[in-house]
């Protein structure tokens, strides 16, 4: 009996350390699998870092994206501060057309008999332009104009009118100029209008 026991002591004893020296097997042969996917994975990292920038994770991509959207600054859309533009009135037999520019050209502020609510033979008339020119006016002055030059074109109703809507509405007109264009016997004109 007393072999049995040394027997099983030693066994115990080779057991321990074969229990222990499993698991540092086990631990090895992951790190063995490590390595490879590392090796497979090193390559292509290599090769992205060769042909530009090194690509992430979707996680940091969307991270990086959402970070970017949040970072401009919205602009305000009534910043633009113009002191003096032009006023192009378009004075048609059916329509009267207002728009107000900087120097450059770039639109400020419009309107149409259409937009301030007429309809019909009612945008024709010289009450609409008044309403129109003073709408587009009155756009203007909150951006900070006061003194306009009136670009006039066509022929309708509304001419006269429009200008004066313009100066009611608060602003200095400093120049009038018709701008209608006249042909020098280039095209055939149209049919005379029955009135």
């Amino acid at each position: 009996m007393a072999e049995e026991k040394e027997n099983q002591v030693e066994e115990k004893k080779v057991e321990a350390p074969k229990s222990v020296e499993q698991p540092k097997a086990e631990a090895a042969a992951p790190v063995k699998d490590e390595t490879k996917a590392e090796a497979k994975t090193a390559e292509p990292k290599v090769e992205a870092e060769t042909d530009g920038p090194k690509e992430s994770t979707a996680a940091d991509i969307m991270g990086d994206k959402t970070v970017a959207a949040v970072a401009p600054q919205r602009r305000a859309r009534h910043g633009k501060h113009v002191p003096v533009g032009v006023a192009h009135i378009k004075a048609t037999f059916n329509n009267t057309l207002v728009s107000i520019t900087d120097p450059r050209g770039g639109v400020i502020s419009w309107s149409s008999a259409g937009r301030a609510g007429f309809k019909g033979s009612r945008k024709s008339t010289a009450f609409a332009a008044t309403l129109v020119a003073q709408e587009a006016a009155r756009a203007a002055v909150t951006k900070g104009m006061h003194e306009v030059e009136v670009m006039v074109q066509g022929a309708g109703a509304g001419r006269e009118s429009a200008i004066r809507g313009i100066q009611s509405a608060g602003m200095s007109i400093s120049v009038i100029k018709d701008v209608t264009p006249v042909a020098h016997n280039g095209c055939r004109a149209r049919k005379r209008r029955r009135v």
